[in-house]
Protein backbone atom coordinates (compact mmCIF):
# COMPACT_ATOMS: atom_id res chain seq x y z
CA UNK A 1 0.00 0.00 0.00
CA UNK A 2 1.48 3.34 -1.03
CA UNK A 3 2.21 5.86 1.70
CA UNK A 4 1.39 9.50 1.08
CA UNK A 5 3.02 12.39 2.93
CA UNK A 6 1.70 15.93 2.63
CA UNK A 7 3.57 19.13 3.37
CA UNK A 8 3.15 22.85 2.90
CA UNK A 9 0.17 23.77 5.02
CA UNK A 10 0.16 26.77 7.29
CA UNK A 11 -1.54 30.00 8.23
CA UNK A 12 -2.01 32.83 5.77
CA UNK A 13 -4.09 35.97 5.46
CA UNK A 14 -6.95 36.19 2.98
CA UNK A 15 -5.57 36.75 -0.49
CA UNK A 16 -2.40 34.86 0.30
CA UNK A 17 -0.95 31.78 -1.35
CA UNK A 18 0.27 28.35 -0.32
CA UNK A 19 1.72 25.37 -2.14
CA UNK A 20 0.91 21.91 -0.84
CA UNK A 21 2.96 18.89 -1.84
CA UNK A 22 2.31 15.18 -1.59
CA UNK A 23 5.01 12.55 -1.91
CA UNK A 24 4.14 8.96 -2.72
CA UNK A 25 6.34 6.27 -1.22
CA UNK A 26 6.26 4.05 -4.25
CA UNK A 27 6.38 4.58 -7.95
CA UNK A 28 3.18 6.20 -9.15
CA UNK A 29 2.19 4.42 -12.29
CA UNK A 30 0.84 6.09 -15.39
CA UNK A 31 -2.62 4.63 -14.79
CA UNK A 32 -3.04 6.25 -11.38
CA UNK A 33 -5.31 8.92 -10.01
CA UNK A 34 -4.19 11.39 -7.38
CA UNK A 35 -5.85 14.38 -5.85
CA UNK A 36 -6.54 16.69 -2.96
CA UNK A 37 -9.46 16.67 -0.57
CA UNK A 38 -10.25 19.00 2.29
CA UNK A 39 -12.35 18.91 5.40
CA UNK A 40 -13.37 21.75 7.68
CA UNK A 41 -14.66 21.09 11.21
CA UNK A 42 -18.27 19.92 11.14
CA UNK A 43 -18.31 19.34 7.40
CA UNK A 44 -17.84 16.37 5.13
CA UNK A 45 -14.62 15.84 3.26
CA UNK A 46 -14.84 17.21 -0.27
CA UNK A 47 -12.75 16.70 -3.35
CA UNK A 48 -10.82 19.82 -4.34
CA UNK A 49 -8.78 18.76 -7.36
CA UNK A 50 -7.69 15.62 -9.13
CA UNK A 51 -5.14 14.63 -11.74
CA UNK A 52 -4.60 11.58 -13.88
CA UNK A 53 -0.95 10.91 -13.21
CA UNK A 54 -0.09 9.56 -16.63
CA UNK A 55 -2.12 11.84 -18.88
CA UNK A 56 -1.93 14.95 -16.72
CA UNK A 57 -5.63 15.67 -17.16
CA UNK A 58 -7.06 17.65 -14.26
CA UNK A 59 -10.41 18.45 -12.68
CA UNK A 60 -11.39 21.03 -10.07
CA UNK A 61 -14.16 21.78 -7.65
CA UNK A 62 -16.09 24.70 -9.11
CA UNK A 63 -15.49 27.01 -6.15
CA UNK A 64 -11.70 26.87 -6.50
CA UNK A 65 -11.02 26.27 -10.19
CA UNK A 66 -9.92 29.84 -10.90
CA UNK A 67 -7.61 29.98 -7.88
CA UNK A 68 -6.07 26.52 -7.39
CA UNK A 69 -3.86 24.50 -9.69
CA UNK A 70 -2.89 20.83 -9.36
CA UNK A 71 0.24 19.47 -10.99
CA UNK A 72 2.45 16.42 -10.84
CA UNK A 73 6.14 15.55 -11.03
CA UNK A 74 6.43 12.09 -12.54
CA UNK A 75 10.12 11.66 -11.72
CA UNK A 76 9.57 12.50 -8.05
CA UNK A 77 6.22 10.69 -7.61
CA UNK A 78 4.72 13.88 -6.27
CA UNK A 79 1.73 16.10 -6.79
CA UNK A 80 1.27 19.71 -5.82
CA UNK A 81 -1.59 22.07 -5.14
CA UNK A 82 -0.89 25.73 -5.82
CA UNK A 83 -3.49 27.77 -3.93
CA UNK A 84 -3.84 31.48 -4.72
CA UNK A 85 -6.16 34.19 -3.45
CA UNK A 86 -7.02 32.09 -0.45
CA UNK A 87 -10.27 32.76 1.37
CA UNK A 88 -11.41 32.00 4.89
CA UNK A 89 -13.69 29.27 3.57
CA UNK A 90 -10.64 27.46 2.16
CA UNK A 91 -9.51 26.69 5.72
CA UNK A 92 -9.41 23.05 6.71
CA UNK A 93 -7.37 19.91 6.74
CA UNK A 94 -6.12 19.05 3.28
CA UNK A 95 -5.55 15.41 2.39
CA UNK A 96 -3.69 13.83 -0.47
CA UNK A 97 -5.38 10.81 -2.05
CA UNK A 98 -4.22 8.21 -4.53
CA UNK A 99 -5.77 5.30 -6.33
CA UNK A 100 -3.11 3.04 -7.82
CA UNK A 101 -3.89 1.57 -10.28
CA UNK A 102 -7.04 3.20 -11.53
CA UNK A 103 -9.37 2.45 -14.44
CA UNK A 104 -10.05 6.17 -14.87
CA UNK A 105 -8.45 7.87 -17.85
CA UNK A 106 -9.16 11.55 -17.21
CA UNK A 107 -9.06 14.11 -14.47
CA UNK A 108 -12.82 14.18 -14.05
CA UNK A 109 -13.00 10.38 -13.94
CA UNK A 110 -10.23 10.42 -11.35
CA UNK A 111 -12.18 12.95 -9.28
CA UNK A 112 -14.99 10.45 -8.80
CA UNK A 113 -12.70 7.41 -8.63
CA UNK A 114 -10.95 8.93 -5.62
CA UNK A 115 -14.21 9.07 -3.71
CA UNK A 116 -14.92 5.36 -3.71
CA UNK A 117 -13.12 2.07 -3.50
CA UNK A 118 -9.54 1.36 -2.58
CA UNK A 119 -8.03 4.82 -2.02
CA UNK A 120 -4.84 5.62 -0.13
CA UNK A 121 -4.82 8.71 2.10
CA UNK A 122 -2.17 10.92 3.60
CA UNK A 123 -2.26 12.15 7.18
CA UNK A 124 -3.34 15.64 6.16
CA UNK A 125 -1.90 19.13 6.42
CA UNK A 126 -3.72 22.06 8.01
CA UNK A 127 -4.51 25.22 6.06
CA UNK A 128 -5.79 28.22 8.00
CA UNK A 129 -6.83 31.42 6.26
CA UNK A 130 -7.50 34.21 8.69
CA UNK A 131 -6.87 37.90 9.14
Amino acid sequence: QVQLVEAGGGSVQPGGSLILSCAASDRTYSNSCMGWFRQAPGTEREGVASIHFGVGSTYYLDSIKERFSISRDIAKNMIYLQMNNLKAEDSGMYYCAARIPAMARSGVACYFALQTGDVNWGQGTQVTVSS
